[in-house]
């Protein structure tokens, strides 16, 4: 049975049922075996924050066998050794990931994204880069994290105070970074810093993307942000003192590599929607086989309609948010930028997600607040993509620009 009559290909339904399969095979049995150390935070992480190693050994090991089955880079480009397949596929494959996986959260790392693996982000990377850093990244064997924002540079990057300065053929680079995904345990980092500052005040570029690994002379990992309580966390908050970098590490045009940040978190964005769709219909499911079994004043809590219809409600939210979804990853294949159809996309689908969620542990009372049952660490999630890649007032501010601007289809 299917609510959608979206022509999605067979061959991204099979690429689809396939990686649910890779889940269950590789994925949830770790988190049966290790239940302990990857579900109390106690375990998995260490004093500073970080992960245990032993997490990390888990991490990397789906990873590489990702790489092996084809799923971890299957959307990379095929310039970079991917599998070349398109946005459709990526968001449709990473739905079924979080939908399946729910709070079983090591299935997050068996495709790539943007943020710490391989991706068209790195299409403009020079031949000594590919040569070095691309095998072992697309085999799942490194990672790399992705530093934009500033303490003071969130959602106008324009205010990036990150310099890399000349320094003969090359460039010292001085500056911090905060919210960085992965940087705590990364090999590589995309840093984004400002290389013509008039033109970086106009908004007309200025700044450049270089590769930097995290164990050059002068980057560090100034704390492990942690978030909702948690002994730890995987964001970041990385310093470059005088890390000098070579011409090899610049990362396409230099003074245009916002153009690259802005790639970047455009995948981010689609990846977002599939995270809330997935993890909203994942709750949704779980209320509903609740509210069939669980009884209050002799029948069902199915039949009262105090229960029902917030998720008759998130039910409605969640098919809108899927299709929009199904229709901006095609328009990005197609070759169109789909900016305000993107924007609405991952607006709309992390507030309905995390409403969803919300809805869920409504439904299940006070056991729905219980670790076990993971509701809540998965309402933390998609609340916080609701400000990540884009808040969504940031995004209401480009719908209404294009709207302005005459682009009025929707």
């Amino acid at each position: 049975m299917t609510a959608i009559a979206f022509p999605i290909p067979e061959e991204i339904v099979v690429l689809a049922d396939g990686a649910e399969r890779f889940l269950r095979s590789e994925v949830f049995p770790r988190h049966e075996k290790d239940h302990a150390l990857l579900s109390d935070p106690r375990r998995t992480f260490a004093e500073d924050g970080s992960y245990a190693p032993e997490v990390l050994r888990h991490i990397r090991e789906v990873r590489m066998a990702a790489a092996a089955a084809g799923y971890y880079g299957m959307s990379v480009p095929a310039e970079l050794g991917g599998g070349g397949l398109g946005m459709l596929p990526y968001f449709v494959v990473w739905e079924r990931i979080y939908r399946t996986s729910g709070h079983r959260w090591l299935g997050a790392w068996m495709v790539s994204h943007w943020a710490f693996g391989p991706s068209a982000v790195l299409l403009q990377v020079t031949g000594q880069a590919r040569a070095e850093i691309l095998p072992d990244l697309m085999a799942g064997r490194t990672s790399m994290c992705f530093g934009m924002s500033e303490p003071g540079a969130g959602s106008d990057a324009a205010m990036m105070r990150t310099r890399a300065a000349p320094d003969g053929d090359g460039w010292r680079l001085n500056g911090r970074k905060i919210w960085t995904t992965n940087s705590p345990h990364a090999d590589w980092c995309v840093v984004f810093a400002v290389t013509d500052p008039e033109r970086a005040a106009r908004k007309a570029g200025g700044i450049s993307a270089f590769l930097v690994p995290t164990s050059a002379p002068g980057f560090s990992i100034e704390s492990v942000i942690r978030m909702h309580g948690s002994v730890g966390g995987n964001e970041g908050a990385p310093v470059l003192e005088d890390v000098r970098v070579e011409p090899w590490q610049l990362i396409g045009e230099l003074h245009e590599g916002f153009r690259i940040g802005l790639l970047g978190v455009s995948i981010g964005r689609l990846y977002n929607s599939a995270r809330a769709i997935g993890l909203g219909r994942w709750a949704m499911e779980k209320a509903l086989a609740y509210a069939l079994q669980r009884e209050a004043f002799g029948k069902p809590i199915s039949e009262y309609q105090g229960v029902t219809f917030p998720l008759a409600g998130s039910a409605m939210e969640l098919h809108a948010a899927h299709l929009m979804a199904l229709n901006a990853a095609t328009l990005l294949d197609r070759g169109e930028r789909a900016v305000k159809e993107l924007s609405m996309t991952k607006a709309y689908a992390v507030e309905i997600g995390a409403r969803a969620l919300d809805r869920a542990i409504q439904t299940h009372g006070a056991i729905g607040f219980t670790n076990e049952l993971g509701l809540t660490q998965a309402w933390q999630e998609v609340r916080n993509v609701n400000v990540a890649d884009g808040t969504n007032e940031i995004l209401r501010r480009t719908i209404a620009q294009r709207l302005l601007a005459g682009d009025v289809d929707v």
